[in-house]
């Protein structure tokens, strides 16, 4: 009986063909990779709007009472409750408790209503409308999109991540790696990224089975055939060395990936030392996995896309936040820890992004609801120790920094300006700036500068 062999057998056997190879080459390369300083960039998008105005809190009084007034029970968290960062007049939300030895070891920084902008932006300038502000703003696509791929007034084919490694580094296994799926920041215009799942292995189908097995053999024969290329006209010939080569980079991944490592034991619950087992966490530890093996991937940089989703909390806030809150907690802590022990906690950051803030008023659901500006969180060994830049605005409901009366307050640093520093300290040279961020021009003029996060 003949077997007829898929093209998904044909991909699979062309991987296997290149994988014998690749761990020794990738070793070999390793010694001849860039001698500049090792960087890392985490990127940690918390999908549907995170609430960043019930994250990170004002614990002077009279901000404090300003924010239990306009935000409305049961959002407000009780003064009593907040996680105090010592030398700042902020607290942070009570199941982010975990980060404050993080806080305490200099290694984490917060930057306040930061947001989507193409260009400085007034209250009277965003009521002139125009082309002042974001396009589709307050949308979860269109604010995703214009977060990932940076350009808050036109389309987005690309991501700032993937044009990144364009101009910054390249390698035989892409350092542009997302464990939180397929997203657009990962996208670059010659780079690929290489998306791996959180947990398990990739599989490629028609690998396993007795090598003496007649089906295993004709497929072997089939595949050496095709991914040498023999007879094949060009366009064919370059997929199948193409697919080769990406389930090659899937070889070695898994090859990481799929034994435990010295990170495993950080990420643990700091209240019970179990393991910890969300979705986030299983993301950043192989993120950790993916840095230990840095020197055996030939990676002089690495660039990494973790998610976590769920935050779009319309109704019943406080129980989703609080259970959100304390799997992302327990994650960034075990990363910090593991990073800091593999000896490259100078060399790593983290930080987060997400589609919008969320409504300062509280809704009758008792929820929020779409916003705009945000506070974000950014943690490494780089970082200037214990430091919240930019400013809080105005708790006036419907005062100059709120478009609409409920608290949706116009950013006042730019999405560049907040990711800006980390590119250049990523090592994005000046000239690749306005290919990295389409609208650097703007935010590198008039005294604008990217948000002082990081030590050089």
């Amino acid at each position: 009986m003949t077997m007829l062999m898929s093209r998904r057998d044909c991909f699979s056997l062309a991987a296997a063909s290149t994988l014998a190879s690749t761990l020794p080459s990738l070793v070999a390369k390793a010694a001849a990779a860039p001698s500049s300083p090792y960087r890392a960039m985490v990127g940690i998008f918390l999908f549907g709007g995170n609430d960043g105005w019930n994250m990170v809190v004002p614990t002077d009084s009279a901000r404090y009472s300003a924010y239990s007034s306009a935000r409305r029970a049961p959002i407000v968290l009780p003064q009593t409750s907040l996680v105090p960062l010592n030398g700042s007049s902020f607290g942070l939300h009570p199941k982010l408790r975990s980060l404050r030895p993080i806080w305490d070891d200099g290694a984490m920084s917060i930057v306040l209503n930061t947001g989507t902008l193409s260009q400085p932006l007034t209250k009277a300038e965003y009521i002139a409308g125009g082309s002042r502000y974001p396009t589709g703003l307050m949308s979860h696509s269109d604010e995703q999109a214009h977060w990932q791929g940076l350009r808050p007034r036109a389309s987005n084919p690309d991501g700032f991540m993937g044009r990144l490694t364009d101009r910054n580094y390249s390698s035989e296994v892409s350092s542009l790696i997302s464990f939180g799926g397929g997203s657009l920041a990962m996208i670059g215009q010659t780079s690929a990224p290489l998306v791996l799942p959180p947990t398990g292995i990739v599989s490629p189908a028609g690998l396993s089975g007795n090598p003496a097995d007649p089906i295993v053999f004709a497929r072997s024969a089939a595949l050496n055939a095709f991914a040498s290329g023999s007879g094949l006209g060009t366009i064919t010939r370059e997929t199948a060395l193409s697919m080769g080569s990406a389930y090659a980079q899937i070889g070695t991944a898994n090859a990481i990936l799929a034994n435990t490592s010295i990170v495993d034991q950080y990420f643990v619950s700091p209240s019970t030392g179990t393991p910890l087992s969300s979705d986030v966490a299983n993301q950043l530890l192989r993120t950790a996995r993916m840095i230990e093996a840095r020197g055996v991937l030939g990676h002089a940089r690495q660039t990494f896309f973790v998610s976590q989703g769920g935050y779009d909390t319309h109704a019943a806030q406080a129980a989703a936040q609080a259970a959100l809150y304390s799997d992302l907690s327990d994650a960034l802590l075990g990363f910090y820890r593991a990073i800091a022990a593999l000896g490259v906690v100078e060399n790593v950051t983290a930080f987060t992004m997400s589609d919008f803030g969320r409504s300062y008023r509280g809704n009758a659901q008792d929820g929020t609801d779409h916003a705009w500006g945000n506070n974000q969180l950014v943690i490494g060994g780089s970082l200037y120790p214990k430091q919240v830049h930019g400013k809080y605005p105005s708790q006036v409901m419907g005062g100059d920094d709120d478009i609409s009366g409920d608290g949706r307050f116009i950013p006042t640093i730019s999405q560049e300006e907040y990711l800006g520093g980390i590119a250049k300290w990523h090592g994005v040279l000046d000239g690749d700036m306005p290919y990295v961020f389409p609208d650097w021009s703007v935010w590198s003029q008039n005294g604008r500068v990217p948000v002082p996060l990081l030590r050089s």
